[in-house]
Protein backbone atom coordinates (compact mmCIF):
# COMPACT_ATOMS: atom_id res chain seq x y z
CA UNK A 1 0.00 0.00 0.00
CA UNK A 2 1.16 3.62 -0.50
CA UNK A 3 2.85 5.18 2.52
CA UNK A 4 0.81 7.48 4.80
CA UNK A 5 1.81 10.90 6.11
CA UNK A 6 2.73 9.35 9.43
CA UNK A 7 5.37 7.21 7.75
CA UNK A 8 7.02 10.06 5.85
CA UNK A 9 9.58 12.50 7.34
CA UNK A 10 8.26 15.99 7.99
CA UNK A 11 10.51 17.48 5.34
CA UNK A 12 8.44 15.73 2.64
CA UNK A 13 5.00 16.84 3.88
CA UNK A 14 4.91 19.74 1.46
CA UNK A 15 5.54 17.42 -1.45
CA UNK A 16 2.77 15.08 -0.34
CA UNK A 17 0.40 18.01 0.07
CA UNK A 18 1.10 18.84 -3.56
CA UNK A 19 -0.23 15.44 -4.58
CA UNK A 20 2.99 13.49 -4.82
CA UNK A 21 2.99 9.86 -3.63
CA UNK A 22 6.41 9.13 -2.15
CA UNK A 23 7.14 5.39 -1.95
CA UNK A 24 10.22 3.43 -0.95
CA UNK A 25 12.05 2.76 -4.27
CA UNK A 26 12.82 -0.83 -3.26
CA UNK A 27 9.10 -1.61 -3.39
CA UNK A 28 8.70 -0.45 -7.00
CA UNK A 29 8.12 -3.94 -8.37
CA UNK A 30 5.57 -4.83 -5.71
CA UNK A 31 3.89 -1.48 -6.19
CA UNK A 32 3.63 -2.13 -9.94
CA UNK A 33 2.14 -5.59 -9.41
CA UNK A 34 -0.26 -4.70 -6.60
CA UNK A 35 -1.22 -1.03 -6.84
CA UNK A 36 -0.21 0.57 -10.13
CA UNK A 37 -3.13 0.20 -12.51
CA UNK A 38 -1.43 1.38 -15.70
CA UNK A 39 0.01 -1.17 -18.16
CA UNK A 40 2.35 -0.12 -20.93
CA UNK A 41 1.25 -0.82 -24.47
CA UNK A 42 -1.54 -3.01 -25.78
CA UNK A 43 -2.34 -6.67 -25.58
CA UNK A 44 -2.43 -8.49 -28.91
CA UNK A 45 -6.24 -8.55 -29.12
CA UNK A 46 -6.51 -4.79 -28.66
CA UNK A 47 -3.66 -4.22 -31.10
CA UNK A 48 -5.24 -6.32 -33.85
CA UNK A 49 -8.79 -5.01 -33.36
CA UNK A 50 -9.57 -4.08 -36.96
CA UNK A 51 -12.64 -2.08 -35.93
CA UNK A 52 -10.39 0.28 -33.99
CA UNK A 53 -7.09 0.28 -35.86
CA UNK A 54 -7.89 -1.19 -39.26
CA UNK A 55 -5.85 -3.95 -40.82
CA UNK A 56 -2.23 -3.80 -39.67
CA UNK A 57 0.96 -5.03 -41.25
CA UNK A 58 4.37 -5.63 -39.68
CA UNK A 59 5.64 -2.03 -39.87
CA UNK A 60 2.59 -0.70 -38.02
CA UNK A 61 3.61 -1.86 -34.54
CA UNK A 62 6.47 -2.78 -32.22
CA UNK A 63 6.86 -5.34 -29.43
CA UNK A 64 7.69 -3.78 -26.06
CA UNK A 65 10.81 -5.01 -24.22
CA UNK A 66 10.75 -7.27 -21.19
CA UNK A 67 13.37 -8.38 -18.64
CA UNK A 68 16.71 -9.84 -19.74
CA UNK A 69 17.84 -12.60 -17.39
CA UNK A 70 19.68 -14.95 -19.75
CA UNK A 71 22.12 -14.86 -22.69
CA UNK A 72 20.72 -14.74 -26.23
CA UNK A 73 22.36 -18.08 -26.98
CA UNK A 74 19.95 -19.74 -24.50
CA UNK A 75 16.91 -18.85 -26.60
CA UNK A 76 15.38 -22.03 -28.08
CA UNK A 77 13.98 -21.72 -31.61
CA UNK A 78 12.55 -25.21 -32.11
CA UNK A 79 9.02 -25.16 -33.50
CA UNK A 80 6.50 -27.33 -35.35
CA UNK A 81 6.03 -26.95 -39.10
CA UNK A 82 3.28 -29.60 -39.32
CA UNK A 83 1.35 -31.63 -36.77
CA UNK A 84 3.99 -34.37 -36.84
CA UNK A 85 7.23 -32.66 -37.87
CA UNK A 86 9.20 -30.04 -35.93
CA UNK A 87 12.25 -28.01 -36.90
CA UNK A 88 15.12 -26.59 -34.85
CA UNK A 89 14.67 -23.17 -36.49
CA UNK A 90 11.51 -21.42 -37.78
CA UNK A 91 12.71 -20.44 -41.28
CA UNK A 92 11.38 -21.74 -44.62
CA UNK A 93 12.23 -20.84 -48.21
CA UNK A 94 9.40 -20.27 -50.63
CA UNK A 95 8.50 -22.64 -53.51
CA UNK A 96 9.39 -20.07 -56.17
CA UNK A 97 11.49 -20.86 -59.22
CA UNK A 98 13.95 -18.08 -58.37
CA UNK A 99 14.25 -19.19 -54.73
CA UNK A 100 14.15 -22.91 -54.01
CA UNK A 101 15.63 -25.81 -55.92
CA UNK A 102 17.72 -28.63 -54.44
CA UNK A 103 20.70 -26.48 -53.37
CA UNK A 104 18.52 -24.10 -51.33
CA UNK A 105 16.49 -27.01 -49.91
CA UNK A 106 19.65 -28.81 -48.82
CA UNK A 107 21.21 -25.83 -47.11
CA UNK A 108 18.00 -24.65 -45.44
CA UNK A 109 17.59 -28.15 -43.98
CA UNK A 110 21.24 -28.27 -42.86
CA UNK A 111 20.72 -24.97 -41.04
CA UNK A 112 17.68 -26.27 -39.18
CA UNK A 113 14.94 -24.89 -41.43
CA UNK A 114 13.18 -26.19 -44.52
CA UNK A 115 13.24 -25.47 -48.24
CA UNK A 116 10.13 -26.08 -50.36
CA UNK A 117 11.08 -27.09 -53.91
CA UNK A 118 9.06 -25.26 -56.59
CA UNK A 119 6.96 -27.05 -59.21
CA UNK A 120 7.44 -24.75 -62.19
CA UNK A 121 9.23 -27.63 -63.92
CA UNK A 122 8.50 -31.16 -65.05
CA UNK A 123 7.56 -33.74 -62.43
CA UNK A 124 10.71 -35.71 -63.24
CA UNK A 125 12.95 -32.67 -62.70
CA UNK A 126 11.24 -31.88 -59.41
CA UNK A 127 11.56 -35.49 -58.24
CA UNK A 128 15.24 -35.46 -59.16
CA UNK A 129 15.71 -32.44 -56.89
CA UNK A 130 13.92 -34.28 -54.08
CA UNK A 131 16.25 -37.26 -54.50
CA UNK A 132 19.30 -34.99 -54.32
CA UNK A 133 18.07 -33.61 -50.99
CA UNK A 134 17.33 -37.05 -49.57
CA UNK A 135 20.68 -38.44 -50.69
CA UNK A 136 22.70 -35.50 -49.44
CA UNK A 137 23.04 -36.56 -45.84
CA UNK A 138 22.44 -39.99 -44.43
CA UNK A 139 23.52 -42.25 -41.61
CA UNK A 140 23.91 -45.59 -43.31
CA UNK A 141 23.25 -45.08 -47.02
CA UNK A 142 20.99 -48.04 -47.66
CA UNK A 143 20.77 -47.58 -51.44
CA UNK A 144 24.23 -46.40 -52.56
CA UNK A 145 25.00 -45.94 -56.24
CA UNK A 146 27.01 -49.06 -57.16
CA UNK A 147 29.23 -49.49 -60.22
CA UNK A 148 30.02 -52.64 -62.17
CA UNK A 149 33.53 -53.67 -63.34
CA UNK A 150 32.59 -52.64 -66.89
CA UNK A 151 31.64 -49.07 -65.95
CA UNK A 152 34.03 -46.64 -67.63
CA UNK A 153 35.88 -43.73 -66.06
CA UNK A 154 33.86 -41.38 -68.27
CA UNK A 155 30.59 -42.83 -67.00
CA UNK A 156 31.80 -42.47 -63.40
CA UNK A 157 32.53 -38.78 -64.06
CA UNK A 158 29.01 -38.33 -65.42
CA UNK A 159 27.57 -39.95 -62.30
CA UNK A 160 29.58 -37.55 -60.15
CA UNK A 161 28.09 -34.58 -62.04
CA UNK A 162 24.60 -36.05 -61.66
CA UNK A 163 24.71 -36.86 -57.95
CA UNK A 164 27.22 -34.30 -56.66
CA UNK A 165 29.55 -36.89 -55.09
CA UNK A 166 32.27 -39.09 -56.58
CA UNK A 167 32.72 -42.03 -54.19
CA UNK A 168 31.17 -45.25 -55.52
CA UNK A 169 31.60 -48.90 -54.50
CA UNK A 170 32.39 -51.36 -57.30
CA UNK A 171 30.91 -54.86 -57.05
CA UNK A 172 31.21 -58.04 -59.10
CA UNK A 173 27.83 -57.65 -60.81
CA UNK A 174 27.25 -53.91 -60.29
CA UNK A 175 24.46 -54.24 -57.74
CA UNK A 176 23.94 -53.90 -54.03
CA UNK A 177 24.43 -57.11 -52.02
CA UNK A 178 27.05 -58.44 -54.39
CA UNK A 179 30.76 -58.93 -53.62
CA UNK A 180 32.67 -55.69 -53.06
CA UNK A 181 35.85 -55.53 -55.18
CA UNK A 182 36.87 -51.88 -54.91
CA UNK A 183 36.00 -48.20 -54.40
CA UNK A 184 36.15 -45.29 -56.84
CA UNK A 185 36.85 -41.79 -55.52
CA UNK A 186 36.98 -38.38 -57.16
CA UNK A 187 40.78 -38.46 -56.95
CA UNK A 188 40.87 -41.72 -58.91
CA UNK A 189 38.98 -40.38 -61.92
CA UNK A 190 39.54 -36.63 -61.86
CA UNK A 191 42.73 -36.53 -63.94
CA UNK A 192 42.64 -39.96 -65.57
CA UNK A 193 43.50 -39.39 -69.25
CA UNK A 194 41.38 -42.09 -70.91
CA UNK A 195 37.63 -41.92 -70.13
CA UNK A 196 37.05 -45.25 -71.88
CA UNK A 197 39.12 -47.21 -69.36
CA UNK A 198 37.12 -49.40 -66.96
CA UNK A 199 36.91 -48.24 -63.36
CA UNK A 200 38.73 -51.42 -62.31
CA UNK A 201 41.91 -49.93 -63.75
CA UNK A 202 41.86 -46.97 -61.34
CA UNK A 203 39.77 -48.10 -58.33
CA UNK A 204 41.18 -48.54 -54.85
CA UNK A 205 41.31 -52.10 -53.53
CA UNK A 206 42.92 -51.32 -50.15
CA UNK A 207 39.59 -50.99 -48.36
CA UNK A 208 38.51 -50.48 -44.77
CA UNK A 209 35.13 -52.12 -44.14
CA UNK A 210 32.84 -52.83 -41.20
CA UNK A 211 30.68 -55.93 -40.67
CA UNK A 212 26.91 -55.90 -41.04
CA UNK A 213 25.29 -55.19 -37.69
CA UNK A 214 27.76 -52.43 -36.79
CA UNK A 215 25.94 -49.55 -35.10
CA UNK A 216 26.13 -46.04 -36.49
CA UNK A 217 28.21 -44.89 -33.53
CA UNK A 218 30.66 -47.76 -34.01
CA UNK A 219 30.82 -47.17 -37.76
CA UNK A 220 31.49 -43.45 -37.26
CA UNK A 221 34.35 -44.36 -34.89
CA UNK A 222 35.89 -46.68 -37.51
CA UNK A 223 35.50 -44.06 -40.21
CA UNK A 224 36.97 -41.26 -38.10
CA UNK A 225 40.09 -43.35 -37.39
CA UNK A 226 40.60 -44.34 -41.02
CA UNK A 227 41.92 -42.11 -43.77
CA UNK A 228 39.15 -43.17 -46.13
CA UNK A 229 36.22 -41.12 -47.38
CA UNK A 230 33.73 -43.99 -47.37
CA UNK A 231 33.13 -46.97 -45.13
CA UNK A 232 31.42 -49.94 -46.86
CA UNK A 233 29.33 -52.19 -44.61
CA UNK A 234 29.64 -55.83 -45.73
CA UNK A 235 28.09 -59.16 -44.75
CA UNK A 236 29.98 -62.38 -43.95
CA UNK A 237 30.49 -63.07 -47.68
CA UNK A 238 31.93 -59.60 -48.27
CA UNK A 239 28.78 -58.47 -50.09
CA UNK A 240 28.13 -54.75 -49.65
CA UNK A 241 24.88 -53.99 -47.80
CA UNK A 242 25.24 -50.25 -47.07
CA UNK A 243 27.72 -47.36 -47.00
CA UNK A 244 28.84 -44.60 -44.63
CA UNK A 245 30.37 -41.32 -45.80
CA UNK A 246 33.01 -39.19 -44.07
CA UNK A 247 31.42 -36.06 -45.53
CA UNK A 248 28.18 -36.99 -43.75
CA UNK A 249 30.10 -37.37 -40.51
CA UNK A 250 31.54 -33.87 -40.95
CA UNK A 251 28.10 -32.45 -41.74
CA UNK A 252 26.83 -33.87 -38.45
CA UNK A 253 29.57 -31.91 -36.68
CA UNK A 254 29.15 -28.66 -38.62
CA UNK A 255 25.34 -28.62 -38.80
CA UNK A 256 24.02 -29.79 -35.42
CA UNK A 257 20.60 -28.19 -36.04
CA UNK A 258 19.98 -30.02 -39.33
CA UNK A 259 16.34 -30.89 -40.03
CA UNK A 260 16.17 -34.68 -40.07
CA UNK A 261 13.46 -37.23 -39.52
CA UNK A 262 13.75 -38.91 -36.11
CA UNK A 263 14.00 -42.43 -37.58
CA UNK A 264 16.71 -41.63 -40.15
CA UNK A 265 19.65 -39.33 -40.82
CA UNK A 266 18.15 -38.04 -44.06
CA UNK A 267 17.31 -34.38 -44.46
CA UNK A 268 13.63 -33.45 -44.39
CA UNK A 269 12.41 -32.47 -47.85
CA UNK A 270 9.30 -30.53 -48.86
CA UNK A 271 7.97 -29.78 -52.34
CA UNK A 272 5.01 -27.95 -53.83
CA UNK A 273 2.35 -29.17 -56.21
CA UNK A 274 -0.87 -27.74 -57.61
CA UNK A 275 -4.42 -28.94 -57.13
CA UNK A 276 -5.31 -30.19 -60.61
CA UNK A 277 -5.93 -33.85 -61.53
CA UNK A 278 -2.53 -34.15 -63.22
CA UNK A 279 -0.88 -33.13 -59.95
CA UNK A 280 -1.88 -36.51 -58.53
CA UNK A 281 0.55 -38.11 -60.99
CA UNK A 282 3.24 -35.62 -59.96
CA UNK A 283 2.56 -36.44 -56.32
CA UNK A 284 3.15 -40.15 -56.92
CA UNK A 285 6.50 -39.42 -58.57
CA UNK A 286 7.53 -37.16 -55.67
CA UNK A 287 6.42 -39.68 -53.06
CA UNK A 288 8.49 -42.37 -54.79
CA UNK A 289 11.49 -40.01 -54.60
CA UNK A 290 11.17 -39.87 -50.79
CA UNK A 291 9.27 -36.62 -50.18
CA UNK A 292 8.29 -35.87 -46.54
CA UNK A 293 6.02 -32.80 -46.76
CA UNK A 294 3.76 -31.74 -49.61
CA UNK A 295 2.75 -28.08 -49.93
CA UNK A 296 -0.37 -27.32 -51.93
CA UNK A 297 0.56 -24.19 -53.82
CA UNK A 298 -2.32 -21.85 -54.55
CA UNK A 299 -2.76 -18.11 -54.21
CA UNK A 300 -6.27 -18.71 -52.81
CA UNK A 301 -6.44 -22.01 -50.97
CA UNK A 302 -10.12 -22.08 -50.09
CA UNK A 303 -11.27 -23.96 -53.19
CA UNK A 304 -12.98 -27.23 -53.99
CA UNK A 305 -9.83 -28.23 -55.89
CA UNK A 306 -7.63 -27.96 -52.81
CA UNK A 307 -10.12 -29.48 -50.40
CA UNK A 308 -10.51 -32.55 -52.62
CA UNK A 309 -6.72 -32.80 -53.05
CA UNK A 310 -6.17 -32.69 -49.27
CA UNK A 311 -8.67 -35.50 -48.73
CA UNK A 312 -7.08 -37.53 -51.54
CA UNK A 313 -3.56 -37.18 -50.09
CA UNK A 314 -4.62 -38.00 -46.54
CA UNK A 315 -6.40 -41.09 -47.82
CA UNK A 316 -3.82 -42.35 -50.31
CA UNK A 317 -0.57 -41.10 -48.72
CA UNK A 318 -1.05 -41.19 -44.93
CA UNK A 319 2.70 -40.94 -44.38
CA UNK A 320 2.90 -37.54 -46.09
CA UNK A 321 2.24 -34.34 -44.16
CA UNK A 322 0.13 -31.82 -46.10
CA UNK A 323 0.39 -28.04 -45.82
CA UNK A 324 -2.56 -26.17 -47.31
CA UNK A 325 -3.10 -22.57 -48.33
CA UNK A 326 -2.74 -19.82 -48.93
CA UNK A 327 -5.36 -18.41 -46.57
CA UNK A 328 -5.91 -15.10 -44.75
CA UNK A 329 -9.28 -15.56 -43.06
CA UNK A 330 -10.66 -17.89 -40.43
CA UNK A 331 -13.38 -19.10 -42.82
CA UNK A 332 -10.76 -20.15 -45.37
CA UNK A 333 -8.70 -21.90 -42.71
CA UNK A 334 -11.69 -23.76 -41.27
CA UNK A 335 -12.43 -25.50 -44.57
CA UNK A 336 -8.85 -26.70 -44.99
CA UNK A 337 -8.56 -27.80 -41.35
CA UNK A 338 -11.79 -29.77 -41.72
CA UNK A 339 -10.33 -31.43 -44.83
CA UNK A 340 -7.36 -32.65 -42.77
CA UNK A 341 -4.36 -30.36 -43.33
CA UNK A 342 -1.30 -30.80 -41.13
CA UNK A 343 -0.26 -27.16 -41.53
CA UNK A 344 -1.41 -23.87 -43.05
CA UNK A 345 0.31 -21.22 -45.13
CA UNK A 346 -0.90 -17.67 -44.42
CA UNK A 347 -0.61 -14.72 -46.78
CA UNK A 348 -2.21 -13.19 -49.85
CA UNK A 349 -0.69 -10.29 -51.72
CA UNK A 350 2.00 -9.39 -49.15
CA UNK A 351 5.06 -10.72 -50.99
CA UNK A 352 7.59 -8.24 -52.33
CA UNK A 353 7.00 -9.37 -55.94
CA UNK A 354 3.22 -9.77 -55.58
CA UNK A 355 0.58 -7.32 -56.81
CA UNK A 356 -2.55 -9.35 -56.03
CA UNK A 357 -3.96 -6.77 -53.61
CA UNK A 358 -3.41 -3.98 -56.11
CA UNK A 359 -4.79 -5.77 -59.18
CA UNK A 360 -7.50 -8.01 -57.67
CA UNK A 361 -8.51 -5.87 -54.68
CA UNK A 362 -8.44 -9.12 -52.70
CA UNK A 363 -6.15 -10.03 -49.80
CA UNK A 364 -5.41 -8.85 -46.29
CA UNK A 365 -2.61 -7.05 -44.44
CA UNK A 366 -0.19 -9.69 -43.24
CA UNK A 367 -0.16 -8.98 -39.49
CA UNK A 368 -3.96 -9.19 -39.33
CA UNK A 369 -3.92 -12.37 -41.44
CA UNK A 370 -1.33 -14.15 -39.32
CA UNK A 371 -2.92 -13.33 -35.99
CA UNK A 372 -6.50 -14.21 -36.89
CA UNK A 373 -5.76 -17.43 -38.76
CA UNK A 374 -3.09 -18.76 -36.40
CA UNK A 375 -5.25 -18.03 -33.33
CA UNK A 376 -8.04 -20.11 -34.84
CA UNK A 377 -5.77 -22.90 -36.12
CA UNK A 378 -4.09 -23.25 -32.72
CA UNK A 379 -7.36 -24.59 -31.32
CA UNK A 380 -6.92 -27.59 -33.63
CA UNK A 381 -3.12 -27.90 -33.12
CA UNK A 382 -2.47 -26.92 -36.74
CA UNK A 383 0.85 -25.03 -37.11
CA UNK A 384 0.87 -21.98 -39.38
CA UNK A 385 3.45 -20.49 -41.74
CA UNK A 386 3.57 -16.69 -42.12
CA UNK A 387 4.24 -16.45 -45.84
CA UNK A 388 5.14 -13.09 -47.35
CA UNK A 389 6.08 -9.58 -46.30
CA UNK A 390 9.32 -10.63 -44.58
CA UNK A 391 11.94 -7.95 -45.26
CA UNK A 392 14.16 -8.20 -42.18
CA UNK A 393 14.70 -9.89 -38.82
CA UNK A 394 12.07 -7.69 -37.17
CA UNK A 395 9.38 -8.94 -39.52
CA UNK A 396 10.31 -12.54 -38.71
CA UNK A 397 9.94 -11.75 -35.01
CA UNK A 398 6.57 -10.08 -35.47
CA UNK A 399 5.18 -12.95 -37.57
CA UNK A 400 6.17 -15.41 -34.86
CA UNK A 401 4.86 -13.15 -32.07
CA UNK A 402 1.46 -13.04 -33.77
CA UNK A 403 1.15 -16.81 -33.64
CA UNK A 404 2.92 -18.27 -36.66
CA UNK A 405 5.06 -21.32 -35.94
CA UNK A 406 7.39 -20.57 -38.86
CA UNK A 407 7.94 -17.88 -41.48
CA UNK A 408 8.45 -18.35 -45.22
CA UNK A 409 10.79 -16.09 -47.18
CA UNK A 410 11.08 -15.45 -50.91
CA UNK A 411 12.80 -12.23 -51.88
CA UNK A 412 14.94 -12.20 -48.73
CA UNK A 413 16.63 -15.44 -49.86
CA UNK A 414 16.47 -14.97 -53.64
CA UNK A 415 19.77 -13.07 -53.71
CA UNK A 416 21.79 -15.82 -52.02
CA UNK A 417 24.22 -18.04 -53.88
CA UNK A 418 22.08 -21.13 -53.22
CA UNK A 419 19.06 -19.74 -55.09
CA UNK A 420 18.59 -20.72 -58.77
CA UNK A 421 19.96 -18.56 -61.54
CA UNK A 422 23.09 -16.55 -62.20
CA UNK A 423 24.32 -13.25 -60.87
CA UNK A 424 24.59 -10.23 -63.15
CA UNK A 425 25.60 -6.59 -62.78
CA UNK A 426 22.77 -4.05 -62.67
CA UNK A 427 22.77 -0.68 -64.40
CA UNK A 428 23.98 0.84 -61.12
CA UNK A 429 26.96 -1.50 -61.08
CA UNK A 430 25.63 -3.69 -58.26
CA UNK A 431 25.69 -7.49 -58.19
CA UNK A 432 22.12 -8.82 -58.39
CA UNK A 433 20.08 -11.94 -59.16
CA UNK A 434 16.78 -12.27 -61.02
CA UNK A 435 13.68 -12.61 -58.84
CA UNK A 436 10.05 -12.85 -59.87
CA UNK A 437 6.66 -13.50 -58.38
CA UNK A 438 4.96 -16.72 -59.44
CA UNK A 439 2.04 -14.58 -60.63
CA UNK A 440 4.25 -12.60 -63.02
CA UNK A 441 3.72 -12.97 -66.75
CA UNK A 442 7.20 -14.49 -67.08
CA UNK A 443 6.41 -17.23 -64.56
CA UNK A 444 2.95 -17.97 -65.96
CA UNK A 445 4.34 -18.16 -69.51
CA UNK A 446 6.99 -20.63 -68.32
CA UNK A 447 9.96 -18.49 -69.29
CA UNK A 448 12.83 -20.29 -67.64
CA UNK A 449 14.36 -18.66 -64.58
CA UNK A 450 15.68 -21.48 -62.41
CA UNK A 451 18.73 -23.65 -62.98
CA UNK A 452 17.28 -27.05 -62.18
CA UNK A 453 15.01 -27.60 -65.16
CA UNK A 454 16.69 -28.25 -68.48
CA UNK A 455 15.29 -26.93 -71.74
CA UNK A 456 11.65 -25.88 -71.95
CA UNK A 457 9.81 -26.05 -68.66
CA UNK A 458 6.97 -28.55 -68.90
CA UNK A 459 4.61 -27.16 -66.30
CA UNK A 460 1.55 -24.96 -65.96
CA UNK A 461 2.33 -24.37 -62.29
CA UNK A 462 2.40 -20.58 -62.59
CA UNK A 463 -0.98 -20.45 -64.29
CA UNK A 464 -2.55 -23.12 -62.07
CA UNK A 465 -1.52 -21.33 -58.90
CA UNK A 466 -3.67 -18.37 -60.00
CA UNK A 467 -6.41 -20.46 -61.67
CA UNK A 468 -5.40 -19.08 -65.09
CA UNK A 469 -4.97 -22.25 -67.18
CA UNK A 470 -6.80 -21.90 -70.45
CA UNK A 471 -7.21 -18.14 -70.11
CA UNK A 472 -6.78 -16.35 -73.44
CA UNK A 473 -5.48 -13.31 -71.62
CA UNK A 474 -3.19 -13.63 -68.60
CA UNK A 475 -3.66 -11.11 -65.80
CA UNK A 476 -0.43 -10.61 -63.87
CA UNK A 477 -0.51 -10.86 -60.08
CA UNK A 478 3.25 -10.52 -59.71
CA UNK A 479 6.25 -8.74 -61.15
CA UNK A 480 9.74 -9.65 -62.37
CA UNK A 481 12.79 -7.86 -61.04
CA UNK A 482 16.10 -8.40 -59.31
CA UNK A 483 17.48 -8.49 -55.77
CA UNK A 484 20.86 -7.60 -54.35
CA UNK A 485 23.47 -10.27 -53.68
CA UNK A 486 23.29 -11.54 -50.09
CA UNK A 487 26.10 -14.09 -50.23
CA UNK A 488 25.57 -17.64 -49.03
CA UNK A 489 22.66 -18.77 -46.86
CA UNK A 490 25.28 -20.48 -44.68
CA UNK A 491 26.13 -16.99 -43.42
CA UNK A 492 22.88 -15.12 -44.02
CA UNK A 493 20.55 -17.56 -42.24
CA UNK A 494 22.74 -17.72 -39.08
CA UNK A 495 22.57 -13.91 -39.04
CA UNK A 496 18.76 -14.08 -39.14
CA UNK A 497 18.72 -16.68 -36.35
CA UNK A 498 21.10 -14.68 -34.15
CA UNK A 499 18.95 -11.59 -34.63
CA UNK A 500 15.86 -13.60 -33.72
CA UNK A 501 17.49 -14.88 -30.53
CA UNK A 502 18.54 -11.37 -29.49
CA UNK A 503 15.04 -10.07 -30.16
CA UNK A 504 13.46 -12.71 -27.93
CA UNK A 505 16.09 -11.92 -25.30
CA UNK A 506 14.99 -8.26 -25.39
CA UNK A 507 11.42 -9.41 -24.79
CA UNK A 508 12.51 -11.68 -21.93
CA UNK A 509 11.33 -14.80 -23.74
CA UNK A 510 13.56 -17.92 -23.70
CA UNK A 511 11.75 -19.81 -26.47
CA UNK A 512 9.21 -19.46 -29.23
CA UNK A 513 6.80 -21.44 -27.08
CA UNK A 514 7.25 -18.95 -24.24
CA UNK A 515 6.75 -16.08 -26.69
CA UNK A 516 3.41 -17.48 -27.87
CA UNK A 517 2.29 -18.05 -24.28
CA UNK A 518 3.37 -14.54 -23.30
CA UNK A 519 1.42 -12.99 -26.15
CA UNK A 520 -1.68 -15.04 -25.39
CA UNK A 521 -1.75 -14.19 -21.67
CA UNK A 522 -0.99 -10.51 -22.20
CA UNK A 523 2.51 -10.45 -20.70
CA UNK A 524 4.01 -9.52 -24.08
CA UNK A 525 2.78 -6.05 -24.99
CA UNK A 526 2.68 -4.10 -28.22
CA UNK A 527 2.68 -0.47 -29.33
CA UNK A 528 1.23 1.07 -32.48
CA UNK A 529 3.58 3.13 -34.66
CA UNK A 530 2.64 6.29 -36.45
CA UNK A 531 4.33 7.19 -39.73
CA UNK A 532 6.58 9.55 -37.77
CA UNK A 533 7.45 6.78 -35.32
CA UNK A 534 8.39 4.49 -38.20
CA UNK A 535 10.68 7.18 -39.58
CA UNK A 536 12.21 7.68 -36.13
CA UNK A 537 12.88 3.95 -35.81
CA UNK A 538 14.80 3.84 -39.07
CA UNK A 539 18.08 5.49 -40.03
CA UNK A 540 17.59 9.25 -40.15
CA UNK A 541 19.50 12.51 -39.94
CA UNK A 542 22.70 11.16 -41.52
CA UNK A 543 24.42 12.61 -44.55
CA UNK A 544 25.41 9.08 -45.62
CA UNK A 545 25.74 5.66 -44.04
CA UNK A 546 26.76 2.08 -44.74
CA UNK A 547 24.11 -0.44 -43.66
CA UNK A 548 26.19 -3.55 -43.04
CA UNK A 549 24.00 -6.17 -41.38
CA UNK A 550 26.55 -8.75 -40.23
CA UNK A 551 30.20 -9.74 -40.45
Amino acid sequence: MPLTNGDIPATTQTQLAAGQDLIDPTTAVQFLENEYKHQDGLDVHTLLDSKTHGGLTYNDFLVLPGYIGFPASDVALDTPVTKRISLKTPLLSSPMDTVTEHSMAIHMALLGGLGVIHHNCSAEDQAEMVRKVKRFENGFILDPVVLSPTTTVGEAKQLKEKWGFGGFPVTENGTLRSKLIGMITTRDIQFHPDPSDPVTSVMSTDLVTAPSGTTLTEANAVLSKSKKGKLPIVDSNHNIVSLLSRSDLMKNLHYPLASKLPHSKQLICAAAIGTRPEDKQRLQILADAGLDIIVLDSSQGNSIFQIEMIKFIKDQYPGLDVIGGNVVTVAQAANLIAAGVDGLRIGMGSGSACITQEVMAVGRPQAASVFNVSSFAARFSVPCIADGGIQNVGHIVKGLALGASTVMMGGLLAGTSESPGNYFVSHEGKLVKAYRGMGSIDAMEDKKAGSGAKGTIKSDAGKARYFSEGDRLLVAQGVSGSVLDRGSVTKFVPYLLAGLQHSLQDMGMKSLKALREGVNNGDVRFELRTVSAQAEGNVHGLHSFDKKLYS
